[in-house]
């Protein structure tokens, strides 16, 4: 092989591979050179209506955000759900204001960390956490997923069930109804019918 350990071993004595190799290595142990990304958790934030929740995303390698371009943005309308630049909170959607901050207190280590206050199931869905900074623009996607407890999934068996129950009660109370009339019928007309009273004779 020609790679030989030492010092003053020149780099043109190694061969093409091992060259590539070590100045990959090298790239990625350098963070000043590496590309800023935003990177966030691959499975869903879960949370229950009326809950806070915190949507996490974070640059690599680490970076100071105080003076970055930040904003969340809900996926399926692209509309504002938070937007922050050199410390100021500017606009937003109608739907989240009062109900969105941007954690400060991580953002000196490159935390993109968004609290959103009283989630409701219209929350559920998709949002970008995007970066842009003098070396461009980049962003990453968190999923949020708002379940209501009080809300059940009807079923189909269930639904004609309580039509059979219904229909069947309703012909009861119909059947009731008229047995009832009929009766009363019948007990009008015996009493319409009784023969009349015989002359008494002297």
């Amino acid at each position: 092989m020609w790679f030989v350990s030492g010092c003053k071993q020149s780099s043109f004595a190694l061969p093409w591979r091992t060259l590539l190799a070590y100045l990959v290595a090298l790239n990625l142990l350098c963070p000043g050179s590496a590309k800023l990304r935003v990177v966030a958790l691959n499975f869903p934030v879960t949370a229950t209506v009326g809950q806070d929740v915190v949507l996490h995303c974070h640059l690599s390698p680490c970076k100071d955000a105080r003076s970055l371009d930040i904003r969340w943005i809900q996926h399926r309308s692209s509309g504002l759900v938070h937007h922050y630049q050199n410390g100021e909170d500017l606009e937003q959607m109608e739907e989240y204001k009062g109900r969105t901050e941007l954690l400060r207190d991580g953002l000196s280590d490159g935390n993109l960390y968004l609290h959103i206050t009283a989630v409701s199931s219209s929350d559920s869905g998709s949002y970008m956490c995007t970066v842009q900074d003098d070396g461009g623009y980049v962003e990453a996607m968190v999923n949020l997923q708002v379940s209501d407890p009080f809300s059940h999934i009807v079923h189909p068996w269930k639904v004609a069930l309580a039509v059979v129950l219904t229909l069947l009660f309703a012909s009861f109370v119909i059947i009731v109804f008229l047995h009832r009339k009929q009766a009363a019928q019948t007990k009008n007309l015996s009493e319409s019918f009784q023969p009349l009273p015989q002359p008494k004779f002297l």
